[in-house]
């Protein structure tokens, strides 16, 4: 079985979370800035692009070489076995990126790159004409860093947090990714409760129930190299039949998403129609200042408005501070919240355990984890 290098790529600060999944699919990763690395075959990159939650893609490596000139970008890129991964009539994009290499005309990269892999592929397939790229998208990406070259093939396509079943959003949607592994970084096991109070469209609340029943979150989209001539048809079949097997959907799940505005509760109860999961999920118009909880040893995962998007300061600040007060009559509640208000901890009325800095898009962001104190 052909092996293959493989990246998943991250968000900054969640190189562990997916570094984690990784490992937890059987494979051995190498951690790096905004990606990790790993080995895996076909039946791999099926799995990875059905399973990883927190990933943003899952990309194969090419080749890697060093260039300073675009005659050396070309004819190292042009001795690369394309053939082997893209079919006669691909769709060959070239997207492209550079970093402190001598290299730094990005559009000119990217004609060179196309350039190479066309000739490379017309000489292969023993074509006079140019390619007819009628067929499957092989999206390529040409990256330079430090003059050194990196080329890969990315399976995804659509990006892995479109996971398919968003119908509709806010002005300031959490990216199901992101959403997924803010749940990742916390203990939270499906037999506890789990309350999201700022829910917006709902994609904490239905990450956490595709979590908490085990079902990929991949299941219901589908992916570029799905038609690429390497990709058996059996690897996608064992792939989605693991997924199914796996499938926990007897798991009875407590799980609440909440928002101050009816119409982002309505958006969020189709969204978790859409995923087939609207039986999971509990859905309330309330504010903040009515959040009653009812049971012992419970989760609140939130991502609220902090002001550099919506609202304004004085309603966080009262908001914060209300809630503050009610999550400290239940010490048994453990609390994470993902916010960029940096006098969040002040406000809130008690100092997080543990901190953990993110960017939520390009917006630097902290996750403050308030551990409680679990009763029997």
């Amino acid at each position: 079985m052909k092996t293959y290098t493989l990246i998943a790529t991250a968000a900054m600060g969640l190189e562990s979370v997916v570094a984690a999944e990784v490992k937890s699919l059987g494979y051995e990763p190498r951690v790096d800035n905004g990606k990790i690395t790993f080995e895996g075959d076909a039946a791999a990159i099926a799995r990875c692009n059905l399973w990883l939650r927190s990933a943003d893609r899952v990309k194969i490596l090419v080749g890697s070489f060093r260039a300073a000139s675009f005659d050396e970008l070309f004819e190292q890129t042009k001795a690369l076995p394309w053939e082997a991964f893209i079919s006669e009539d691909g769709n060959i994009p070239v997207s492209g990126k550079s970093h402190k290499s001598q290299l730094y005309s990005v559009p000119d990269c990217q004609a060179i790159t196309k350039k190479a892999i066309v000739e490379r592929m017309k000489l292969k397939y023993g074509l006079v004409s140019k390619l007819s790229e009628e067929g499957p998208r092989y999206k390529v990406e040409v990256a330079i860093t430090k003059d050194i070259v990196s080329l890969t093939l990315d399976t995804s396509g659509t990006g892995l947090h479109k996971r398919g079943y968003r119908t509709g959003q806010g002005e300031a949607p959490l990216k199901e990714t992101m959403a997924a592994a803010l749940v990742l970084l916390t203990n939270w096991k499906p037999d506890y409760p789990l309350i999201d109070p700022f829910c917006g469209s709902g994609t904490i609340p239905i990450e956490a129930a595709l979590i908490g029943q085990n079902i990929a979150p991949g299941f219901n989209r589908s992916f570029d190299c799905e038609s690429w001539q390497f990709m058996k048809q059996r690897h996608w079949e064992e792939a989605f039949t693991e997924a199914e097997d796996k499938a926990k959907y007897e798991q009875h799940l407590d799980i609440t998403g909440s928002d101050i505005d009816h119409k982002m509760v309505q958006i969020a109860r189709n969204n978790a129609e859409e995923a087939g999961l609207s039986d999971l999920i509990s859905w309330k118009q309330m504010q903040v200042s009515d959040l009653s909880l009812k049971k012992e040893n419970g989760y609140i995962i939130g991502n609220p408005p902090y002001g550099q998007r919506i609202g304004d300061a004085d309603y966080i600040r009262q908001f914060t501070e209300k809630f503050g007060q009610i999550m400290q009559q239940h010490p048994s509640w453990s609390v994470y919240i993902l916010t960029a208000n940096e006098a969040f901890e002040k406000q809130y009325g008690q100092k997080a355990t543990k901190k953990r800095k993110l960017f939520n898009g390009f917006i630097k962001t902290d996750y403050y984890q308030f551990f409680g104190k679990k009763r029997k």
